[in-house]
């Protein structure tokens, strides 16, 4: 079985940082041996310092690169604070000039929206994949217990109780009735499908997760465990969310 890269490092900054530049690295040989470069890009809190760092990354041509993202809720407009499309446009695409966007517009048909942005996502291989995991593991709005076996690009969701408080609890709601049940999230497989998938999990919150997802069994009752699948995928984690860990489960940086 592939081994899952886990890297420990000091801080919620230090870990973005180093993700950050281990992302840009990798951006940076894909566009110069390729030409391009397709990425899919997380949204959340766990995202945020490390969009600021890969950002001001120097010698990243983004007029080369294409984007997609993981989820987006259902029936939430772009003006709202919690739309992961105002995010990405806010946080990456009007900082870096990204031109080629393919984003989930959660406030037309999901499922037109899912066949349409799928349709275009499966048409060439994704090269970096960004993601997160959630306080109860899940990976993209993949919740537990989350779909191994779909093939479709994109899917309909609904949001369990767990996710939806943590995204109150983040500040991004102001209560539980106000955070969406519905979500267009990527699948499990297509997630799989990248060719390099790059995880930042900081913050003790996340602790359970960790521990449960990367030393645990592989799941859908702990979706992003199937990480451990992949044959090149990277988990920063910060001192916090790895507390939980075995000592031997990751190396410190």
């Amino acid at each position: 079985m592939p081994k899952l890269r886990i890297k420990i490092l000091g801080d919620k900054q230090a870990m973005s940082q180093t993700a950050a530049e281990h992302a840009a690295k990798s951006l940076r040989a894909m566009i110069r041996d390729k030409g391009r470069a397709r990425i899919v890009a997380a949204t959340g809190t766990s995202q945020i310092e490390f969009l600021q760092c890969l950002t001001s990354a120097p010698d990243i041509h983004w007029g080369r690169v294409e984007l997609f993202h993981l989820d987006e809720y259902v029936g939430l407009p772009i003006t709202h604070p919690a739309s992961f499309r105002k995010y990405l446009f806010e946080r990456l695409i009007h900082k870096t000039g990204i031109t080629q966007q393919h984003l989930l517009d959660g406030e037309r048909d999901p499922r037109a929206v899912a066949k349409e942005v799928g349709r275009e996502l499966i048409s060439k291989p994704v090269d970096i994949l960004f993601a997160g995991i959630g306080e109860n593991g899940h990976l993209a709005f993949n919740d537990p217990p989350a779909d191994f076996d779909t093939d479709e690009p994109y899917i309909l969701v609904g949001l369990d109780e767990a996710c939806r408080r943590q995204q109150v609890g983040e500040g991004w709601f102001a209560k539980l009735e106000d955070v969406p049940a519905r979500a267009i999230s990527m699948s499990i497989r297509q997630i799989l499908r990248a060719k390099e998938i790059l995880v930042t999990v900081p913050e003790a919150r996340k602790a359970r997760a960790v521990k449960s997802c990367f030393e645990g069994e592989i799941s859908p009752m702990a979706p992003a465990s199937i990480l451990r699948t992949h044959s090149n995928a990277t988990v920063y984690l910060d001192r916090d969310s790895a507390s939980l860990l075995s000592p031997g489960t990751a190396k410190s940086g």
